[in-house]
């Protein structure tokens, strides 16, 4: 793991513990992620994260609407994959990012528990996962 990756980790950590963000934290994560971290959080303050959870067996993934006037919505997982995109290109690509703006959404609404929590049937979930 990176340096920036394990700086990243333990704000997280300490931001799932409060369920808060502080002003330095944000700093330190905008540092780190620039841009994409500023558009995550306009999606995170617009309501913009599902966490999707499969019943019974309480699997989940995170389903982000995206800033176009379309407003697309990826389904992702914070730490390592998004259906957008960008993760393609500027991540996968080019490794110019860490991460896509709509996995940082993912995790700072899931670290602060502002997501919009969806229940459905794992059969749903599976269906859900197997268009990606």
């Amino acid at each position: 793991m990176s340096a920036s990756t394990l700086a990243a980790e333990a704000v997280w950590k300490q931001i799932e513990s409060t369920r808060s963000v502080t002003d330095d934290q944000l700093s330190i994560l905008h540092f780190l992620f620039g841009k994409n971290f500023e558009r995550a959080t306009r999606i995170v303050d617009q309501s913009g994260v599902k966490k999707i959870s499969g019943e019974p067996s309480g699997r989940s993934i995170f389903q982000v609407v995206g800033e176009s006037r379309r407003k697309e919505e990826y389904l992702c997982f914070p730490e390592n994959f998004c259906a957008c995109y960008s993760f393609f290109y500027d991540i996968v690509n080019r490794g110019e990012q860490l991460c896509c703006k709509h996995q940082l959404a993912a995790r700072l609404a899931a670290s602060l528990g502002a997501c919009i929590e969806v229940k459905v049937s794992d059969e749903e979930l599976a269906i859900l996962l197997s268009n990606l």
